[in-house]
């Protein structure tokens, strides 16, 4: 190659790693950077110059908090190895940034988030690891829910647990979850941590929806038009205060008020029904979760909008457990006492469909519901539940039992199957004489 082509190939590079060298100078004549440090930052300039850019623009190098000050390992931790002199810890858990994020550390360790792993045994992961395949959950379920990582050698782990940022991530020094889960690595930014996209990563499709219900809501439509306006780098982050425009997952869930509540990492605090079952139920402490709740809705709503919202609200959900999950799930019992199914986990249609009905289709419904997502609480929740319940799920369970089904039958919301009565269907008729003037 000719000597004037290598130059022309050199000279980006070498203009990039100058920006970089100069950038970090400017940062050291501001705040100072450990002699170690300074270290990393020589290297990895080269080596991995986008992690140093996105350090450099992070609120820890403003405050001179570099490489060294995150990476250098904690005595004991099993996971720690031999760098250039240093010993370092690849994997930054939560036991490293409580140094400085006590509070913020503790309420994570007792929230949902850090026990996302636990979903191991669950039907969740029956239907990943025995069904779908193993490849499937190192790829998919873990990355959300987290991995318990394995040391496979100096500074090394085990393809099958890592690379993970998985919520409940099982650390090998004993930590739970991961900070960069929803801040990111390096740059560690709270406007990241804020925005309902990277709640998403995890709290989306067919089971979970609740990015799309989000963005399907009155809030998230306005938040999507004023995003531009939502103060989203500010330290201070208090709803009515620092922003007005729209809530976002952590404006309900995570943030502070003017008055009460406090901002939080504890994701659950504020939850008043568990909607992942068959038949939902209620948190423990539920009425003070939801005053908590209630008290952030009140800095934009009025008493009476948010009371009505509630009595809707539960209203929809105890009428899914009544009309559906509880009738379904006790059919269900009922077949397995008569050895009509198997213990065995979606080995027959019918376990199948009731899956489906309360896994997908029932939690869409009753998500859609706590979310003010109207077409999730109908089309993507009520109607495909519906559907399938008398389609479906009941059919095959007569089918494998008859009379099984006759209780859940007898309710006054099934009677409708029987037939329309000869004042509703001229009532229908009517209706749509005059819709459709014909």
């Amino acid at each position: 190659m000719h000597r004037w082509m290598r130059a022309m190939l050199w000279t980006p590079l070498l203009g990039g790693a100058m920006l970089i060298m100069a950038q970090q100078n400017a940062i050291a004549q501001t705040v100072k950077i450990s002699t170690e440090g300074q270290a990393c930052l020589d290297c990895h300039t080269t080596s991995t110059p986008v992690l140093v850019k996105e350090w450099q623009a992070s609120e820890h190098a403003k405050q001179g908090i570099d490489c060294f000050s995150c990476h250098q390992a904690n005595t004991g931790d099993p996971a720690a190895f031999d760098h250039y002199g240093q010993k370092i810890a690849v994997i930054v858990t939560p036991k490293y940034c409580g140094k400085c994020h006590a509070s913020e550390t503790d309420q994570y360790e007792h929230s949902r988030h850090a026990k996302a792993a636990q979903f191991i045994g669950s039907l969740d992961n029956v239907l990943g690891e025995m069904v779908e395949g193993a490849p499937v959950v190192q790829s998919e379920c873990k990355q959300c829910h987290g991995s318990v990582v394995e040391i496979a050698g100096e500074g090394k782990f085990k393809s099958t647990t890592w690379p993970n940022s998985g919520a409940g991530r099982v650390n090998p020094d004993g930590s739970l979850g991961s900070c960069a889960t929803c801040h990111g690595r390096h740059s560690f930014s709270v406007a990241q941590a804020r925005q309902p996209e990277t709640c998403g990563k995890c709290h989306m499709g067919p089971d979970h929806p609740q990015i799309e219900i989000y963005n399907e809501s009155m809030h998230g439509v306005i938040y999507n038009a004023n995003v531009d306006k939502m103060n989203l780098e500010s330290k201070s982050w208090i709803v009515g205060k620092d922003y007005t425009k729209a809530p976002t997952c952590v404006t309900c869930h995570m943030g502070g008020t003017p008055g009460h509540p406090e901002p939080t990492h504890d994701t659950g605090t504020r939850l008043s029904w568990t909607l992942r079952p068959a038949v939902s139920i209620h948190q423990e402490n539920w009425e003070a979760k939801r005053a908590t709740m209630k008290d952030v809705c009140l800095n934009c709503h009025a008493t009476g909008l948010v009371e009505n919202f509630y009595q809707q609200y539960d209203d929809t959900v105890n009428f899914y457990n009544s009309k559906y999950g509880e009738p379904s799930t006790a059919i269900m019992k009922k077949l397995a006492e008569n050895h009509k199914i198997t213990p065995t986990p979606f080995d027959s249609e019918i376990k199948w469909d009731y899956f489906e009905l309360w896994h997908h289709e029932g939690r869409r419904a009753r998500m859609g519901t706590a979310m003010m997502g109207p077409d999730f609480t109908q089309w993507h929740g009520f109607y495909e539940v519906a559907k399938n319940y008398y389609m479906r799920f009941l059919p095959e369970a007569e089918k494998l039992m008859p009379g099984v089904t006759k209780d859940a039958m007898q309710s006054p919301d099934n009677q409708w199957i029987k037939g329309l009565t000869k004042e509703q269907i001229e009532q229908q008729l009517e209706y749509y004489k005059k819709r459709y003037n014909q």
